[in-house]
């Protein structure tokens, strides 16, 4: 089916203004259409949960895990599958019944909130004018613009909750504000400044979200510990491991034990490698490829396995479309899927398959580089740290984070990290840091100058590690020799972004392009408030920074 769409989610966004056709990152318009059908559904839960709350009655855990799941769904690069949305949509309607039919009789509800889809997929995709995001041409382009950056910042903070809720960890607090920010997207009278303080409400929840995450994480799989990793193949049958899952990570692992299957890890799965409870498992050999826009030629033919766990999924070439696995989440048409039953996966497809395929036939010369550099670690060596800063050793922090994607421009960040002095250290995190994770910037004051402190959920540890230095020091966080140069891609980052923002950090350097979802009015209230600014060159912002 060929529609119209219109999506301007992502960094990559066609033209830097919108896709209208297919989406640049893989999705078709069938699928952009039903995601819209999806998030327009969830609003009206979000009413309707709402007025539910503040009639005092509890709302089922199943219904917010179902808010956080879908919505995670709608994310860039997760799910490709359209039959997946058409069962999202008809659970949307059932939930939104049942939490209407609790609340009873109420006032001023808004159109929106009694939207209710089509039961046919031709049906619904058709829906765009109805329900689409320029669907309401009246409506002014800063509470737009406001709307949507809630929405994507829900979009972040839904997948941070997922891995939680997937560990057995949610937070009613975090959970209630899906019903309360998701409610006032279709809230006509609601000013630009309230929505300018939902988001950074949303904010202060994202970081609430990112904190109960890392907890759910280090209590299951212990705290990452400093480790020299392998980046280069071995020999043998493999299974490369995506995503962002650890706990499928780890079942995989009690799966493979003894099979003559080794596991490696993806993008921002590196980070597994660090924990205790992963790298107990002998036959985790290492780290596979880069960043997850490299995939496709990563992939292109190898002789092994590939279990996507969560987002940051492409398109996948025939190549290796009958190897590539997915589970949770994750949606790709013509691919295998593998399914939770009864609080357990099976992946003895995914085994089998990587065993006939064979592996790769020789060692290649064996290379390491340092990760597990979270907040734990870090703090564990602060006192050395403030010698160090005091000392006059360590000049600098920089924390160099965030998306990385294929957008020409990308390669800023691997120069600006080439060119700091040897006099400061670089903290980094989610798949931003393959751009120069691998460069050899040497040691300062007994650290590897490239401290990796994990996922894009660990900026949690960046956050955590600058206010310890801030209170070591008796001085606010902006006040520390600490520069944030920050990439984006999807909507994750909007969530983090917004977290720092909420904390009041300033002088945030952002790109590798501005959102095409922020207005120039609001981008200009953002550069005001918090002198948030794009990136220019590296040489200009470092000058900028060092003076």
């Amino acid at each position: 089916m060929d529609n119209a769409m219109f999506c301007y989610q992502c960094e990559q966004t066609l033209g830097g203004k919108g896709c209208v056709k297919s989406g640049v990152c893989g999705k078709t318009s069938t699928v952009a259409n039903l995601q819209d059908v999806l998030i327009h559904e969830l609003k009206g839960i979000g009413f309707y949960g709402q007025k539910n709350l503040e009639k005092g009655l509890k709302i089922r855990s199943e219904i917010s895990k179902f808010v956080v799941d879908s919505m995670f769904a709608t994310l860039t690069n997760v799910n490709f599958d359209p039959s997946r949305f058409v069962e999202y949509i008809k659970k949307a309607e059932e939930i939104k019944e049942e939490l209407r039919n609790a609340v009873g009789e109420i006032e001023n509800v808004p159109a929106e909130a009694n939207y209710k889809a089509p039961e046919t997929m031709k049906e619904m995709i058709e829906e765009l004018e109805t329900v689409g995001i320029m669907s309401n041409e009246k409506l002014d382009m800063d509470i737009r613009s406001l709307r949507e950056l809630l929405i994507y910042g829900f979009k972040g903070m839904a997948a941070y909750a997922h891995h939680a809720y997937i560990l057995g960890k949610f937070d009613e607090g975090v959970n209630n504000f899906f019903y309360k920010g998701l409610g006032a997207t279709i809230d006509n009278s609601l000013t630009v400044e309230d929505l300018f303080n939902l988001n950074m409400e949303l904010g202060k929840t994202d970081l609430r979200c990112m904190e109960l995450l890392d907890a759910a994480v280090t209590e299951r799989f212990g705290n990452p510990e400093p480790t020299e990793v392998l980046i280069t193949k071995k020999k043998g049958p493999f299974i490369i491991v995506s995503g962002h899952d650890f706990k499928d990570l780890k079942e995989l692992l009690e799966q493979t034990e003894d099979k003559g299957i080794n596991i490696y890890t993806h993008c921002e799965m590196l980070p597994g490698n660090a924990y205790p409870e992963l790298k107990k498992y002998k036959h985790l050999v290492g780290n596979y490829g880069g960043a997850w826009q490299k995939q496709q030629e990563e992939f292109d033919g190898i002789p092994g396995c590939i279990l996507m766990t969560t987002n940051c999924v492409q398109k996948p070439r025939n190549s290796y479309k009958d190897r590539l696995f997915t589970t949770s989440i994750v949606g790709m048409p013509d691919c295998p899927h593998i399914e939770e039953i009864d609080g357990k996966k099976d992946f003895t497809p995914i085994i089998e398959k990587a065993l006939e395929l064979g592996g790769w036939q020789q060692d290649e010369p064996e290379k390491r580089i340092p990760i597990g550099f979270a907040h734990n670690t870090i703090l564990s060596h602060a006192n050395e740290i403030i010698s160090a800063v005091k000392e006059g050793k360590i000049k600098h922090f920089f924390l160099i984070g965030g998306c990385d994607g294929a957008r020409p421009g990308r390669n800023y960040y691997t120069e600006f990290a080439e060119k700091t002095p040897k006099d400061t250290i670089i903290l980094t995190l989610a798949c931003g840091k393959f751009r120069f994770n691998k460069l050899e910037l040497g040691t300062i004051a007994g650290f590897p100058r490239v401290l990796d402190c994990g996922q894009c959920s660990d900026s949690y540890s960046a956050i955590k590690v600058a206010i310890a230095l801030a209170e070591a020091f008796d001085c606010g966080v902006n006040d520390l020799p600490l520069s944030l140069i920050l990439s984006w891609y999807e909507q994750k980052a909007v969530g983090i972004l917004l977290a720092l923002l909420s904390l009041g950090i300033k002088d945030i350097r952002l790109g590798p392009t501005l959102p095409a979802f922020i207005t120039p009015n609001i981008l200009q209230v953002l550069v005001e408030k918090f002198g948030l600014k794009p990136i220019s060159t590296p040489e200009q912002d470092l000058e900028a920074i060092l003076g």
